[in-house]
């Protein structure tokens, strides 16, 4: 018990505290009130402001009746700590940064739930930032984050470069990669196998027929862009057959719907014989390309099969439900946050692990046989 907790116990009739005149130019109002602060708790419970902080940061060292009526005080007037105030003395923040590259992705969405559900169980919150591919943007994200003093973040790069990751590292903050292999030792990674996932899409497809294959694609600075055709180039390779003479590859700026659309309309106004087959970078790219097929009266799959990439929710709900390549969305999620946690907290025989998981083919209606085997 501390010596300020003895007096306040020896002399309850000792003056209360009072407020101090510059309370306002800290404490800001909202909504014409002003907020609580720990010398309102001290004023009610008739204890010192140190008193209230060793109860909300060291209740062991305060004597159990002046543990109490603090406690009631914080109850009867409804004060809520400052969070940024407790991280400060922690040193630390009780929130997570996750950083992705497309919040509107329903990919990332549906990773998030995994990453949450982790972290929960130890009481830290998820923030989440959205680079959009654009690396000044992530750059003023992993600033902000830092200066916060979050203990660790999780982030799929926009580039290839992450040496400021290991960096940020070096500098106490724990990083984990995330849908993204780890360029060497130096940082944990949980990512997908997408040189598989691209040569099982294309595997499928060389076996139903298709010899004309479209591939809507993203930028190859992204590392899934690049593995995922290069697993596209394996699968045809291996089936004895030359790439540039059965992939036509178009490069969409943004991997979304709208991109998919777009990706279609320059695909289909190439010369030569149209494509029997489509694959694209998502799921995303793939419901634009379906809402572009389906404005331009091709059939799906007899005219042109469809296989898309990550089996977002949607993917079995549309018409026809779309051939896609399962990544396992959740357990990502959940595996990046426990490496995280690891990371963040620096436990002695800690080292840096890469977690891969397999992708997995889910065929349905968008894909079949070309109706002209000869054509395909």
């Amino acid at each position: 018990m501390t010596e300020t907790d003895k007096t306040a116990e020896a002399s309850p009739s000792r003056p209360r505290p009072r407020r101090s005149a510059a309370l306002g130019a800290e404490d800001t109002r909202a909504h014409g009130r002003r907020r609580l602060s720990m010398v309102d708790v001290a004023a009610h419970a008739g204890v010192s402001v140190g008193t209230v902080s060793n109860v909300l940061n060291r209740p062991e060292i305060v004597a159990k009746p002046t543990l109490l009526r603090v406690k009631a005080a914080i109850e009867t007037l409804g004060f809520v700590p400052s969070a940024p105030a407790r991280q400060l003395r922690a040193g630390t923040s009780r929130s997570v940064g996750v950083v992705v590259r497309d919040i509107g992705n329903p990919f990332f969405t549906e990773v998030l739930p995994g990453i949450e559900s982790r972290l929960s169980e130890e009481q830290l919150l998820l923030v989440v930032c959205s680079s959009n591919d654009s690396p000044e943007k992530e750059a003023h994200y992993l600033q902000t984050l830092e200066q916060h003093r979050v203990p660790g973040i999780l982030i799929t790069p926009a580039g290839d470069d992450i040496g400021h990751l290991v960096d940020l590292h070096r500098r106490g903050v724990g990083v984990v990669l995330l849908d993204r292999p780890g360029a060497d030792s130096q940082l944990c990674a949980v990512a997908v196998d997408n040189v598989r996932g691209g040569e099982l899409a294309g595997n499928h497809l060389l076996s139903l027929g298709h010899r004309r294959i479209g591939f809507l694609n993203g930028p190859l600075v992204i590392r899934q862009c690049r593995d995922r055709r290069e697993g596209l180039l394996r699968a045809v390779r291996n089936a004895g057959l030359v790439p540039d003479e059965v992939v036509t590859e178009i490069t969409l700026p943004v991997l979304n719907a709208a991109g998919g659309e777009a990706g279609l309309d320059e695909l289909l106004a190439m010369a030569g014989p149209p494509p029997t087959a489509l694959f694209c970078m998502n799921d995303m790219v793939a419901l634009g390309a379906l809402r572009n097929l389906e404005q331009r009266g091709v059939t799906v799959p007899g005219e042109m099969a469809v296989v898309g990439y990550d089996d977002v929710e949607f993917a079995a709900l549309l018409s026809p439900s779309l051939t896609s390549i399962r990544q396992p969305k959740q357990q990502l999620g959940r595996a990046a946050a426990e490496l995280l946690l690891t990371d963040a907290r620096g436990e002695a025989g800690h080292w840096h692990q890469e977690i891969v998981f397999q992708p997995e083919l889910v065929v349905r209606a968008s894909s079949s046989a070309p109706a002209h085997p000869s054509a395909g």
